[in-house]
């Protein structure tokens, strides 16, 4: 494997965990968004990963693979019912249907997430400096 597969598997990664946080970035905003153009209130997402070879050459020479985003799902259970005959949304028994969203999930997603993208940049530093050395000792 050389240097620039390296930046490969590492940039998938990247571009993967980046699509993860804005995803639950939109979560968080929209935790207590109770009427979306759709209808009903807003459906948490998930984002889903696959590995995918990197190029047909590296895919004969090993079983070298990055990552992808291959779908973004709405999360389909029924919503939060909270009492609250005040609010614009609330049905006649005074229940509104809230996104069924937990902060904490979230928050404990987005530090998983953001720990995967400091490995994956932390990962290319190193590759440059191998890359550096490598080249020192031709001097």
């Amino acid at each position: 494997m050389d240097i620039f597969t390296t930046f490969d598997i590492s940039a998938s990664a990247l571009k993967a965990q980046r699509i993860r946080l804005n995803t639950i970035s939109s979560n968080m905003a929209n935790v207590e968004t109770t009427s979306t153009p759709e209808g009903g209130p807003y459906k948490k997402k998930s984002v889903y990963f696959q590995t995918q070879p990197i190029s047909f050459k590296e895919q004969l020479d090993s079983s070298i693979n990055g990552v992808k985003v291959t779908k973004i799902i709405s999360d389909e259970s029924e919503p939060k019912k909270v009492y609250d005959p005040s609010h614009p949304d609330a049905a006649e028994d005074g229940y509104v249907a809230m996104p069924n969203i937990s902060i904490l999930k979230e928050m404990t997603d987005m530090m998983s997430a953001t720990r995967s993208y400091e490995a994956n940049t932390t990962v290319i530093k190193s590759a440059k400096r191998m890359a550096l050395k490598a080249l020192e000792i031709g001097r």
